[in-house]
């Protein structure tokens, strides 16, 4: 680089994108089965309880913003596959033994 060249210096709002906190009323997935449902975002980590995947999801359920936990693989897995479609429109079944979007 030369002397007299000016620097780019990187802005901070950069660094913490993947760490903006998903924010709205905790629901427990069991309130929100067979409702529609507006999906604003997710977050996956590791779970507290156990060595499997935590899926944190972000929607509006009428004109309030919530979030809700769920180690659901289902859930988690049509998360990712439709990401780039965020935010959509669904509602959250219970299937037999799991949950997924429909």
């Amino acid at each position: 680089m030369l002397q007299n060249e000016p620097r780019h210096k990187k802005q901070k709002k950069n660094f913490a994108k993947d760490h903006v906190p998903l924010d709205g009323t905790k629901l427990k997935i069991a309130d929100i089965l067979n409702k529609e449902i507006c999906v604003t975002g997710f977050r996956v980590k590791s779970s507290k309880y156990n060595d499997t995947s935590c899926l944190t999801i972000q929607f509006l359920l009428g004109e309030e913003s919530h979030v809700a936990f769920t180690g659901s693989r289902v859930l988690l897995d049509q998360c990712q596959a439709y990401q780039e479609e965020i935010p959509f429109l669904t509602t959250i079944k219970r299937i037999d033994r799991y949950f997924s979007f429909t």
